[in-house]
């Protein structure tokens, strides 16, 4: 683990993808640091950026269609944009992992668990030795949890339920003690039961191993539990940044702020209608001139709809996007 200094570093990030209507901005204007032992949650709507930013981080945009237009991404110093093919692999997997939102499209069907999970080693420590290989895997899939992994490691994705692909993910990803781990979405589709398991899976792992994390999804009630600073995006740009504690207690930004009135509570007397954010997301073929969040904000005032907010500090730790904060 790495005691000292900032580990992940992304400054004023732009991925724009080619369509047959012409360039658009996914990611535009993004920045986020990740302290080392710190859970950093990504927070928005779908859509609003927070996997294509975890995708430049890894270097995995799709080719040609995504290309990274401008920004650095510097891990522990290193500029992962200037690196070589090779010495990005050296790193993607070992230092950098990540779970991807659905195990079932991730994890390769033509192939059992075992030889997905030995490959990793393989990539990674090419002298290990074959029955090492084995041994380890067979023990990262009992550290997630998995019973019987002798009798897992020879099944194929398609046999195993979905809560059992995403341990096994886990466990693909952790196989090398990385030093960040990505979670995009860790519990899409999973029951209840099952997502708090993910989790707390994911919380025990990151003590054990001493790693960084950055945790995207859209369930705010995620974040609240595991997350010790937040990013909240919108439409490509970054909202709000605070930490977890001051993001829910006093959300700066409109957006945020309807996220949170969104939450049911306990406290709502049944058959209570919830509070929503009126509109949709504005399409990148056409984002507004000024605020994307303009159409949809209660507060909007003439200034919005002309001038593009810039991300501005606004306290220890904190900062907003607006012109009325």
């Amino acid at each position: 683990m790495i005691k000292n200094g900032t580990l992940l570093e992304v400054k004023k990030l732009v991925v724009s993808f080619d369509t047959d209507r012409g360039a658009v901005r996914a990611v535009d204007d993004v920045s986020l640091t990740l302290q080392p032992g710190e859970v950093l949650g990504i927070a928005g709507e779908s859509g609003c950026g927070k996997s294509v930013t975890a995708l430049s981080i890894m270097r995995l945009l799709p080719k040609p269609a995504a290309s990274i237009v401008q920004g650095d991404i510097r891990f522990k110093g290193q500029d992962l944009l200037a690196l070589p093919v090779d010495e990005m692999h050296g790193i993607r997997g070992k230092k950098i992992s990540m779970i991807f939102q659905e195990p079932m499209t991730a994890l390769n069907p033509v192939h059992t668990v075992g030889r997905q999970m030995v490959e990793v080693y393989e990539l990674h420590f090419p002298k290990m030795g074959r029955d090492r290989m084995r041994t380890a895997s067979l023990t990262m899939l009992d550290r997630v949890g998995i019973p019987d992994p002798i009798r897992v490691m020879k099944k194929y994705p398609h046999q195993l339920s979905g809560g059992m692909r995403q341990r096994v993910m886990i466990a693909m990803a952790l196989a090398c003690e990385p030093d960040i781990l990505i979670a995009d979405e860790p519990t899409t589709a999973l029951d209840v039961t099952v997502q708090a398991q993910i989790m707390s899976l994911i919380t025990d792992l990151r003590q054990q191993l001493g790693m960084s994390v950055i945790l995207i999804t859209h369930d705010l009630g995620v974040i609240a539990q595991n997350c010790d600073d937040v990013v909240v995006m919108y439409a490509g740009r970054v909202a709000e940044t605070a930490g977890v504690r001051e993001l829910f207690a006093d959300p700066l930004h409109p957006y945020t702020q309807g996220l949170l009135a969104s939450i049911p509570s306990r406290a709502q007397s049944a058959k209570t209608q919830l509070p929503t954010i009126d509109g949709s997301v504005p399409s990148l073929l056409q984002m507004p001139a000024g605020c994307r969040f303009a159409d949809r904000c209660p507060k909007v005032e003439a200034k919005c709809r002309k001038e593009i907010p810039l991300l501005l500090s606004k306290g220890a730790n904190r900062s907003a996007a607006c012109h009325l904060v």
